[in-house]
């Protein structure tokens, strides 16, 4: 799923014009996470940070795709921290330990990815600070993102669309993993309400559903 140039456009806008929740400088007095710097504070250091959360099939790792070259920015796919078909809940914790938590700190993180062909986890990925890094993924914006994202987005598309998607990359054999999957996710985004915190809802197909002011 692309998303148009109008479309792409108003999503980089929205990162770029956000606070940076991860790494720079200290707070100032007074000053709450998403309050726009103070006049004449100057640009601020630190990650932006972009979740791309929805449920599996919906274009999400296109639209991140798109973003990464705008931005421009690293993209860092949850699909590389789960533990294969099983491992939707526990990414974030691997997530927040390797990446997030060291670049709140002022520090490289790093992940290592998941091979699902070996089923076990494989090599090490550095992320760097850098004003921008997307994450995508189901699961991406839950709850405790919010205390570090500069954007949320959520894309969706119907159920069957989703599924022939997922079959047509991952083959027949798999439509026993994804319907699972499915399943799970829909037990995920119901406890974290993950469409309805997104700043921004995209369809299947890159229009806008939903768009929280600037």
């Amino acid at each position: 799923m692309s998303v148009g140039p109008d479309v792409l456009a108003d999503l980089v806008r929205r990162v770029r014009a956000a606070v940076p929740r991860l790494g720079g400088p200290p707070s100032r007095p007074g000053h709450h996470p998403g309050e726009p710097a103070a006049p004449g504070a100057g640009p601020s250091s630190g990650t932006r940070l972009v979740v791309v959360d929805g449920p599996a099939g919906s274009g999400k790792t296109t639209l991140a795709a798109q973003l990464g070259d705008a931005l421009p920015a690293q993209v860092l796919h949850m699909d590389d921290l789960y533990e294969g078909w099983r491992g939707l809940e526990p990414a974030w914790g691997r997530l927040d330990e390797w990446v997030l938590a060291p670049l709140a700190a002022g520090r490289a993180g790093r992940y290592r990815r998941f091979d699902w062909a070996l089923d076990r986890f494989a090599e090490w990925h550095d992320v760097p600070p850098a004003p921008y890094l997307v994450v995508e993924g189901c699961g991406a914006g839950r709850r405790e993102a919010d205390a570090v994202a500069a954007l949320r987005v959520w894309v969706e598309a119907p159920d069957d669309v989703r599924l022939r998607r997922g079959l047509e990359r991952d083959g027949e054999d798999q439509r026993a993993h994804w319907l699972a999957w499915m399943r799970d996710e829909r037990k995920h985004y119901a406890r974290h309400a993950s469409r309805e915190r997104a700043d921004v809802v995209l369809d299947g197909w890159g229009n806008v559903v939903r768009a929280a002011p600037r």
